[in-house]
């Protein structure tokens, strides 16, 4: 992710340059006629041809507060029918938590633009067809969906956008899953406000420009000036989404803003953006966060129980960790503070991911555990902010507990994970350690465990084609979480072993069982006997067949040309397979994929294959390693070219030919 923070004063000296300005509502150019799905790129279905906003400020007199008033206009082109779905419109509208400060959307202009038999056909919205839908009882969603559809429409809309929440400005997002021919931006802002401005992305801005509009804000009966800006950027390629990646938010280009100060018209300053020992005070008093941490006096009858017979600190964590787990189960609301409470979550059951890790923290540091709190951004919810502290960054909190100078990061919430092993979706970049008494602090999870899988395949075939054996499955770390998830789908592990033999190719589960599923910190084992036809006719002198039946990849990942954000794998992943396959006879290797030996740069990963064959014992060995959790963008092209060789290797046949017997 690349951010460059922009310079936003009023008393700063602009250049006087040229000025955006709005493009005429339906007034299309040639250009906009003429061009075709090519001329951008070979995957998009639609395409902005222009896109413009301009916000601004005005004091409403009559509420007392300062608004913001947004104007939006966009012109696209859908291609073809795989575009339409950019003609359903959904404009949200927020509310706090009173419902007195509300977004209001009005002025919604739009129009459908075809060419009919070489003539320019304009159909218009029905006003009728817009309609609002209640998401929460903070978000409303106004919704509408252009008429007339054909592949080459284009359509355009506009509206405005009054809204009395100023603390972020308008975030103008100048990058989509589409490409923008022109995309441009005015920001208009009061002096007496001062913002942070970061542009996010890969791409720079094609136009950035700026001057002083005097006199542009008025409050009070006063006049204050404003600065003016104006961004923009040019031939934006589409964002494309692919494999092993964090919020898409935290790579497209954008423009975000927000507040750090406010001056009064008496001259005197209000520091919008605190300082960390300010968020810290907050949090620690805050009744749904620090107050809750400190309830520990409720664990205080459940720790004889609990901690009877348990000889060390790791031992008293690891006790107080199932029980919370098997105890409190989450509602599937994400917060950093309590909805509910310790005493409630501990009493009913239940709570949101809040509730469940400040019990966790409180039953801990009740045991004499050193325990503190851990805020942090889930992967769907972007980075946090590491350069101005913003709560609102953060949706999520988990428990740390030192033990013998080791660390352990703790998420109560899934009653699967192992101690000390994070959900990948906690995995995201920096997050802030709130102690009770001591300033905070940034750590950066990582996952405390690599994902491995082995698999281990011990079988004879026998002279009628068919291979009868053992099949040997060790998952360990988020490969064990993601197969004892899929078990947890299932009422018993006959089903679930069902539905591993009806998904398999190649082979068929005679019998099977499982072993590891009330131990999370152990590894997860399945134990198959497995039978598969290799071959019809074994009497032939030669006979083929595939190894790498077991864990084959199939497809690559990775297919773009160029990406500019990393590929995020969450943690280090090993697979290994090994196949000992006893033969009916004595026979040669023709012919099989070579012993491969081959590396990433940088120490990022290996993978091996070997085959050897000896008397009547044919053995075939294969192992991914991939070291790094995360590969910089830089990486892309080695990882794809990785990648593609081994689904090469993998379409190698092995072929074997009986030798003559004497």
């Amino acid at each position: 992710m690349v951010k460059t923070y922009l310079t936003l004063a009023l008393y700063v000296l602009f250049h006087y340059g040229l000025m955006a300005q709005d493009f005429a509502f339906g007034s299309l150019t040639s250009e906009d006629l003429k061009l075709a799905k090519n001329d951008l790129d070979s995957f998009s279905n639609a395409a902005v041809l222009n896109e413009y906003g301009r916000a601004s400020m005005v004091y409403n007199d009559t509420r007392g507060y300062t608004e913001l008033v947004v104007d939006y206009h966009v012109r696209i082109k859908l291609f073809n029918r795989d575009g339409y779905k950019h003609a359903d419109i959904v404009l949200p509208a927020y509310k706090d938590e009173s419902g007195e400060r509300a977004d209001v959307l009005s002025d919604i202009k739009a129009v459908t633009i075809n060419i009919v038999d070489g003539r320019i056909v304009s159909i218009p919205l029905d006003k009728g067809q817009v309609y609002k839908e209640n998401a929460t009882k903070y978000l409303t969603y106004t919704k509408f969906t252009f008429p007339n559809l054909q592949d080459g429409s284009i359509i355009e809309y506009s509206y405005r956008l009054v809204s009395p929440h100023i603390f972020n400005f308008k975030t103008w997002h100048l990058q989509d899953d589409i490409p923008k021919i022109n995309s441009t931006f005015e920001a208009i802002i009061p002096g007496m406000y001062t913002y942070n401005v970061i542009l996010r992305g890969p791409y720079p801005l094609t136009t950035q420009d700026g001057k002083i509009a005097r006199g542009a804000f008025r409050i009070a009966g006063r006049d204050i000036d404003c600065s003016h800006m104006i961004y923009g950027m040019r031939d934006i390629p589409a964002f494309v989404v692919e494999d092993y990646m964090t919020a898409s938010s935290n790579f497209k280009s954008a423009i975000y803003f927000e507040l750090s100060d406010m001056y009064r018209l008496n001259g005197s300053n209000i520091k919008i953006t605190k300082e960390w020992r300010d968020v810290d005070r907050e949090l620690v008093t805050n009744p749904d966060f620090g107050g809750q941490i400190k309830r520990d006096h409720l664990f205080k009858s459940l720790l004889p129980e609990l901690l009877n017979d348990v000889p060390d600190d790791l031992g008293k964590a690891k006790a107080l960790y199932r029980h919370v787990q098997k105890n409190i189960k989450w509602n599937r609301y994400l917060g950093k503070y309590s909805e509910n409470g310790v005493k409630h979550a501990l009493e009913r059951g239940s709570g949101n991911v809040g509730d469940i890790n400040l019990t966790l923290i409180a039953g801990l540091r009740a045991a004499g555990l050193d325990a503190e709190a851990v805020i942090l951004s889930t992967r769907d919810n972007g980075v946090v902010n590491n350069v101005h502290p913003v709560l609102s960054d953060f949706n999520y909190v988990v428990a740390k507990v030192s033990i013998d100078d080791r660390d352990y990061l703790l998420d109560a919430t899934d009653p699967l994970l192992p101690f000390g092993l994070l959900p990948l979706h906690c995995i995201n970049g920096k997050a802030r350690v709130i102690p009770l008494k001591e300033p905070s602090y940034w750590i950066e999870p990582t996952s405390s465990l690599r994902s491995t899988t082995q698999y281990t395949l011990t079988g004879e075939l026998l002279p009628d084609g068919t291979l009868n054996g053992q099949l040997m499955t060790h998952s360990h770390g988020y490969a064990a979480l993601h197969k004892r998830r899929e078990l947890a789908n299932f009422n018993t592990i006959e089903d679930y072993i069902d539905h591993v033999d009806e998904r398999t190719v190649g082979f068929d589960i005679v019998k099977g069982e499982i072993i590891g599923t009330e131990n999370m910190d152990e590894p997860l084992v399945e134990r198959y006997e497995v039978a598969m036809k290799l071959y019809d006719q074994l009497d032939d002198a030669a006979f083929f067949f595939n190894p790498f039946f077991l864990n084959r990849m199939g497809k690559n990942p990775f297919n773009l040309d160029e990406r500019t954000y990393p590929v995020d794998m969450g943690a280090a992943r090993e697979d290994r397979v090994q196949l000992t396959i006893k033969l009916p006879g004595t026979y040669v290797l023709v012919s099989g994929p070579d012993d491969y030996n081959m590396a990433l740069e940088n120490k990022g990963g290996r993978y091996l294959t070997q085959i050897k064959l000896a008397d009547d014992t044919l053995t075939f060995s294969q192992l991914l390693a991939l070291s790094q959790a995360i590969y910089p963008p830089e990486s892309y092209f080695s990882l794809k070219e990785f990648f593609s060789r081994i689904i090469q290797q993998e379409k190698i046949d092995i072929v074997l030919r009986k030798t003559e017997t004497r």
